[in-house]
């Protein structure tokens, strides 16, 4: 959802990658219908951290615990932020109750995320 949410923001200079230490090969259906509930229409894919081992990064922002602890590949380049996010495919409960977990992810991401890239840009 941050690559999405972060590439979707008008005006901003930010280009965003998002990849996973276990990628699941796709994008969870309730991510895509959580991002389409605010206009985004998202056709990216689930990518691992190998595919951009190489890129220079600017910043690199995880935001799952597991990725803070399993992403030292980038330690030499640029800043590293930590933002914590509960995972939300990994929610209990009735698909009305996933589905809100998702949407406060989300909603966290867009503030908190686009707040730091904002601070980063000045």
């Amino acid at each position: 959802m941050a690559e999405a949410i972060v590439n979707a923001q008008p005006g901003f200079d930010w280009k965003a990658f998002s990849v996973g230490t276990k990628p699941t090969g796709f994008i969870h259906p309730m991510a895509l219908r959580t991002l389409a509930e605010i206009g985004i229409e998202h056709q990216g894919r689930s990518k691992s951290v190998d595919e951009v081992r190489d890129v220079p990064f600017d910043l690199v922002v995880t935001l799952c615990d597991s990725a803070a602890e399993e992403c030292p590949i980038w330690l030499d380049q640029g800043n590293q932020v930590h933002i914590g996010f509960p995972d939300p495919a990994k929610a209990n409960g009735s698909d009305k109750e996933v589905m809100a977990v998702f949407r406060e992810v989300r909603d966290d991401i867009r503030r908190e995320v686009v707040a730091l890239l904002e601070v980063y840009a000045n």
